[in-house]
């Protein structure tokens, strides 16, 4: 701590964002907020970020060599390679939204899992050097699917289960409707 920051001044870049709130003289501590971002929420959206970057770089790849003529078939690699980016869409919004704790996000992101899991198994078959590939994108699209079903990642980002919508009390001054005509 500086001279010219006291335990009570507010607190400016990356230390403002690591900790609790500054206080001022006369406030109470305040608690955690609720809508913070759990760590495994945070890697889920790392693991398919990561995803949709692998699907960038291939998409890319493909065009490249597409345009260059380096291809058997130039208008197959480049929309083949069209697809990739596009299709990295996908994962790479749901990531985004992840970090910014959106409900939405998480089917998205849990769709490109189920889809990476066949994409692995026929990596797998080849006989080539495909094989380390399928392992890594089968590793990654399991363990993402378990923090993004982990029940601290569909708590922070709100998504009750089957059911459990009448769990909730009702804002202050309602009452429940369920038990009556």
């Amino acid at each position: 701590m500086t001279s010219e920051q006291t335990p009570d001044a507010p607190r400016t870049g990356r230390a403002a964002r690591s900790g609790p709130p500054a206080q001022t003289p006369g406030t109470a501590p305040t608690a955690p907020v609720a809508g913070e971002r759990p760590r495994r929420l945070t890697y889920a959206a790392a693991l398919v970020a990561l995803e949709g970057l692998a699907l960038v770089v291939a998409g890319l790849w493909m065009l490249v060599l597409g345009v260059a003529g380096n291809s058997d078939d130039r208008q197959q690699a480049v929309t083949g390679g069209i697809t990739l980016v596009v299709l990295a869409l996908l994962p790479l919004l749901a990531a985004r939204g992840l970090l910014a704790l959106r409900s939405w996000s998480r089917g998205p992101a849990v769709i490109t899992q189920i889809m990476a899991l066949p994409v692995a198994y026929n990596l797998l078959q080849a006989d080539s050097v495909a094989i380390p590939a399928g392992i890594v994108l089968g590793v990654v699209a399991i363990a993402a699917l378990v923090l993004l079903i982990n029940r601290e990642t569909t708590r922070a980002l709100g998504i009750r289960g089957p059911g459990r919508a009448q769990d909730e009390e009702p804002p202050a001054g309602q009452q429940r409707s369920a038990g009556r005509k």
